[in-house]
């Protein structure tokens, strides 16, 4: 009797289905919340490219300067419209040329130490006297000049990814930045057109 009942349970494939789903389940939904996530992100990403670069094209124009607020509030409107909760910080450095965009200023490693110092000499490209390991002026700069407008945008992240796929925060963040150049509608700085010499210290 015992053996038979045995044989009956083994050929019982009632309830299979449900206890393979209970086990796939919870890696399909993580899965599939990981891929909406990232899908999100992306798309959001491609929206605040868009507006950053908008809204750097309107910064390039005489009296930009007194308008960056409203600039960045065109932004803060395009990104807030898929983000609701997200924070933005806006930033914008003028360098006199595109090549000095983000990089430190050039100088002579005399002495090979990998840093300017000991009087060694430096070009001052943005005039101010001392070597910088980034010499952008803050600000829209003037005219011809290379300005890097910066975006940083964080927000909470739309899926609970994070809760299941280790190292994902509760938060996603991202920054978007283009460099222009100013139109000409004036004489580019003479210390911008022609950098000085100076020494480390």
């Amino acid at each position: 009797m015992i053996r038979r009942l045995i044989q009956r349970l083994r050929g019982d494939q009632q309830g299979v289905s449900a206890v393979e789903f209970a086990m796939l389940a919870p890696v399909l939904l993580t899965l599939l919340m990981g891929l909406l996530d990232l899908a999100y992100n992306v798309y959001t990403a491609q929206m605040l490219q868009g507006a950053v670069q908008s809204a750097a094209r309107k910064s390039t124009i005489e009296g930009a300067g007194s308008n960056t607020a409203t600039i960045d509030g065109t932004v803060t409107t395009a990104v807030r419209a898929l983000a609701p909760t997200a924070t933005m910080t806006f930033s914008r450095k003028a360098y006199n040329n595109f090549g000095n965009v983000n990089r430190p200023e050039d100088y002579d490693d005399v002495n090979g130490d990998g840093s300017c110092n000991n009087f060694e000499p430096f070009e001052d490209a943005n005039g101010n006297g001392n070597w910088d390991i980034d010499p952008g002026q803050a600000g829209v700069g003037g005219a011809r000049d290379a300005v890097l407008y910066s975006v940083n945008i964080s927000y909470p992240r739309a899926f609970p990814v994070f809760a299941f796929i280790p190292g994902q925060g509760s938060t996603f963040s991202m920054t978007a930045k283009v460099v222009l150049r100013n139109q000409p509608y004036g004489a580019q700085s003479a210390s911008a057109a022609a950098p000085t010499t100076g020494n480390c210290t």
